[in-house]
């Protein structure tokens, strides 16, 4: 099986590297103290340092933006990306980022998914679905898409990565790995965010619930303890899944640590 890791920057930004493929996921670049602006006139502070900025990051491939917030794709993102770059997003996210300059910014719908080659590896992503928020709370947040990223390797075998995004658990997400295969990673965002009082991504018992759902063999969780919205620490998810004898391996990564996605 082809090498496969994240580093992890901060929030839910890393960069993947899978086989000869280097994919920027949900660049936010903020630094600790500064605002991440959420829309309908919501935002919250940066607790964290990230470990890079753009002008460090490697010769990438192609970003993947689950959703268009502000500590997804920031003020410094627009401004510090190779605006000639492939992004795949949700299609109201890729619309904005081609009003701003990103003139390869493609749209997905569920389900759809655009591949990439280089030699004999071939890299698939495919939109798969999300929630970032349930009844009233979907007013206040925009459309977030899942996504599964296929890895095939000359040795005919399949690396399949699941990234959350910003989803909440619900029972249809078991289409995920239904769909498109077993999983042999997931990066799970977290955090429980919670605005004016509603909880718009997975807190700890979510998290455990989305494991036991799609049964990963490995999930780095992300996402969990970079801005003041953010109310589920990492602690309580880890503990959670230990008292519930969750199966998957949960690998934890540190800003600026790289973890390998291979099972």
């Amino acid at each position: 099986m082809a090498a496969a890791s994240l580093e992890f920057i901060g929030t839910a930004t890393t960069i993947l590297r899978l086989g000869p493929f280097t994919i920027l996921t949900d660049p936010n670049f903020l630094h600790r103290g500064q605002r991440a602006y959420l829309g309908k006139g919501l935002w919250s502070r940066r607790l964290t340092e990230p470990s890079l900025q753009p002008e460090a990051l490697p010769g990438l491939d192609l970003v993947l933006l689950s959703h268009l917030h502000g500590d997804h794709f920031d003020r410094t993102a627009r401004a510090g990306l190779d605006r000639d770059l492939p992004v795949l997003s949700t299609p109201s996210a890729a619309k904005r980022l081609r009003r701003w300059g990103f003139g390869n910014a493609s749209g997905m719908g569920t389900w759809e998914s655009a591949s990439y080659t280089d030699g004999a590896h071939r890299l698939t992503v495919r939109a798969v679905p999300g929630q970032h928020g349930l009844g009233v709370a979907r007013a206040l947040v925009p459309p977030v898409m899942g996504s599964v990223l296929e890895l095939d390797s000359p040795d005919d075998r399949t690396l399949r990565v699941y990234i959350s995004g910003d989803t909440l658990y619900y029972p249809a997400l078991a289409q995920v790995a239904e769909r498109t295969g077993p999983l042999d990673a997931a990066v799970v965002h977290l955090g429980g965010t919670r605005i004016l009082g509603l909880t718009v991504t997975m807190d700890d018992r979510q998290g455990a619930d989305l494991l036991d759902l799609l049964t990963p063999r490995i999930a780095v969780p992300v996402h969990h303890d970079d801005y003041g919205v953010f109310k589920s620490p990492l602690e309580d998810f880890l503990a959670t899944c230990r008292d519930r004898e969750v199966s998957t391996e949960l690998r934890v990564v540190h800003r600026g640590d790289t973890v390998s996605l291979v099972p």
